[in-house]
């Protein structure tokens, strides 16, 4: 049965990649971003039927306004992916209060947003699901230049688990799941705040890797998932011994210069 699906940060990337495949099966699609252009293009590639919806997602009025077009239009939606998300190259020291805010706004305003807007129609229809584009560096502290970025992940991924246990206290069928890719071939780094470092050789997947395991969970929802299972046992690792972890990544920094 084909689902409809709004999808946030769906002019490029791993959103413009989930409209496509999502688009290729049948599923109808809600997309939101600021740039129309763009937007009207991945509607354009899904092949499917589309809503565009230009969309500050910063902003409370925009998100809310993009749930009411899509509900117009559709009737219902089954699936809502906030994906929005944008990084940034500053260490913590470092961290202007303009810049820790811009970056709040964009990673977990628009995903609170979001949840908040969509969850009563969920709860109305006894069903649907929430699915909520983290990161893996919200877990491990592997790219301490992001430190913003990674805080804000963090930040997501408690709200995501409490909505979740909140909502299945008062629907079951109401699912909430956390994605957490690792590092995707996409702009993003090129559109990081102060720019991007090169990245240390690791494991790299495409925006449409990640894509098909947000398809698969919501064919079958789960609570979380790591996109690569690499960072899966990397986590893992990680609060097996922070303290050991932290130390080996710091001498790390240290040796390849990556200390800013």
């Amino acid at each position: 049965m084909r689902k409809t699906v709004v999808i946030t940060g769906a002019s490029a990337g791993i959103g413009a990649a989930l409209a496509r495949q999502l688009g290729a099966r049948g599923d109808r699609l809600a997309l939101a971003a600021r740039r129309e252009a763009e937007l009207q293009e991945v509607a354009r590639q899904s092949g499917a039927e589309t809503l565009v919806v230009p969309t500050d997602v910063t902003r409370r009025s925009d998100v809310e306004r993009l749930r009411d077009r899509a509900l117009d239009r559709f009737g219902a939606v089954d699936v809502w992916v906030n994906n929005a998300g944008r990084g940034i190259t500053r260490p913590v020291l470092d961290l202007t209060d303009e810049e820790f805010d811009q970056i709040i706004a964009v990673n977990v305003k628009s995903a609170l947003y979001g949840m908040q807007a969509i969850a009563p129609h969920f709860l109305d229809r006894r069903r649907g699901q929430i699915v909520n584009v983290s990161s893996m560096l919200s877990r491990v502290p592997f790219a301490t230049y992001r430190s913003a970025y990674n805080a804000a992940k963090h930040a997501l991924n408690a709200l995501t688990a409490n909505a979740r246990v909140d909502l299945h206290a008062r629907c079951p069928d109401v699912h909430v799941t956390l994605v957490l890719p690792g590092l995707v071939t996409t702009e993003f780094g090129r559109n990081a705040l102060g720019g991007s470092p090169p990245p240390r050789p690791q494991p790299a997947q495409t925006a449409e890797e990640v894509a098909a395991a947000i398809v698969q969970a919501i064919d079958a929802p789960v609570a979380e998932v790591y996109t690569n299972p690499v960072h899966a046992a990397l986590a893992l690792k990680y609060f097996q011994d922070v303290g050991a972890f932290e130390r080996e990544q710091a001498l790390r920094q240290a040796q390849d210069g990556t200390v800013r």
